[in-house]
């Protein structure tokens, strides 16, 4: 049987956002699969160190829509290593909260997604409706639904009443109530068992060579979790369980999630009853002395990485980002390999990717003997020239 190439993206309907999959297939089955990513890079390093360590905590933020608190608490925390600064216990709590809360949002909108995916546009309602519950206690406690403007160097920017606290533990009860019937669903509904198992498939060895992480990788049996292997803000201090599952496939991703925030649900509740007193941030300067240090939390997506040089100015010298898309887009090709066409949006949601926080661009000039970093109209003169010579295929 002949092998066809079929190009999905930039532009495809599967796609939330602008990538491209080259797909190889044989009949209905995917044979290779070669991903161009890149469509949609915004120069958010670049641009960190034109902007003061202030200005940062809210570019950052707008690294990804869903996960941005995460990426304001790696800046943050990766910040006050350089500063030796320990924000106090209470503003700790608080931010683990809002990281919890936003993890909750993060899977039941996964969830709907999927659902939607795999053809079950009920389980996207249903979801969808219920992760209102946790958007309008976020709303409430940071003013904003999405980029929350809540992190700060040194602690948190809001605190929190008993009257809030209540709030919350009326909301996460209502949550857990309701992730009685998603887990139900997860397990025994045959749209989902049908649309998921045996599909995307990447072994426990294929998950590490790959450097697969998050659910991701959970799904794949191993049992690595940052915030139980290596704690940050208050997590050295919560009761949770590291979820993951032995059947490998995209069906083992929808368990690992509805039983990930279970925990979060839990987590949340567990924090509202045992909240610290005391303050919730400290006073820290605003130039940062010269020094260098990472930072990785546990997005819902995985791993998320900040690496931070400062030189002891008000600005960064250098902030390198790796957000967990990137190191998940290589089991996608991966796991793409052997698929069914119509499984192809399934399995690429599966790890559920954000190409905004992904895309890099890496420019190698073969011609030179010395690297060179392309200034702004160096860059902009080069592009005009790309679009104007032959069309890129």
């Amino acid at each position: 049987m002949a092998e066809v190439r079929i190009p999905i993206g930039p532009q495809h309907p599967a796609l939330k956002e602008p990538e491209r999959f080259m797909i190889t297939v044989e009949g209905e089955t995917v044979v290779d699969a070669d991903i161009k990513i890149g469509h949609i890079h915004r120069g958010i390093e670049k641009l960190a160190e034109t902007k003061t360590y202030v200005q940062n905590q809210y570019l950052t933020e707008r690294i990804c829509g869903i996960c941005s608190f995460t990426h304001t608490t790696n800046f943050c925390q990766v910040t006050e290593y350089v500063l030796g600064t320990d924000p106090p216990p209470r503003g700790l709590y608080l931010r683990t909260l809002v990281n919890e809360l936003e993890r909750i949002h993060s899977h039941l909108l996964w969830l709907g997604v999927a659902g939607h995916e795999m053809g079950f546009d009920t389980l996207f309602m249903y979801s969808w409706d219920d992760r209102e519950i946790v958007q309008d206690i976020l709303e409430h406690l940071t003013g904003n639904r999405v980029n929350y403007a809540y992190n700060c160097v040194g602690g948190v920017r809001r605190d929190i009443t008993d009257a809030q606290k209540q709030m919350i533990i009326r909301g996460m009860d209502a949550l857990l109530e309701r992730m009685d019937y998603y887990v139900k669903v997860a397990l025994n509904e045959k749209t989902i068992l049908k649309r998921t198992q045996g599909v995307g498939i990447l072994t426990t060895e294929d998950a590490k060579r790959l450097c697969a992480v998050g659910p991701r990788l959970r799904a794949s049996n191993v049992k690595v979790d940052v915030r139980k292997d290596d704690p940050y803000a208050a997590y050295g201090e919560l009761p949770f369980e590291v979820i993951t599952s032995d059947t490998l496939d995209v069906h083992a991703q929808v368990v690992v999630r509805a039983l990930e925030t279970v925990e979060s649900i839990k987590m949340c509740k567990y924090m509202m009853q045992n909240l610290p007193a005391g303050e919730i941030r400290v006073k820290v300067p605003k130039k940062v002395g010269p020094g260098e240090a990472t930072s990785h939390t546990e997005a819902p997506r995985g791993e998320d990485i900040h690496h931070l040089r400062a030189n002891g100015t008000d600005k960064p010298e250098r902030l390198k980002v790796r957000a967990p898309t990137l190191a998940n887009i290589l089991n996608v090709q991966h796991t793409l390999k052997g698929a069914n066409i119509a499984d192809i949006p399934l399995v690429v949601a599966g790890i559920d990717p954000c190409m905004g926080c992904m895309d890099r661009v890496l420019i190698i000039d073969k011609d030179r003997e010395t690297s060179k970093v392309w200034e702004k109209e160096e860059l902009r003169k080069y592009s005009i020239e790309w679009y104007e010579g032959e069309p890129h295929r």
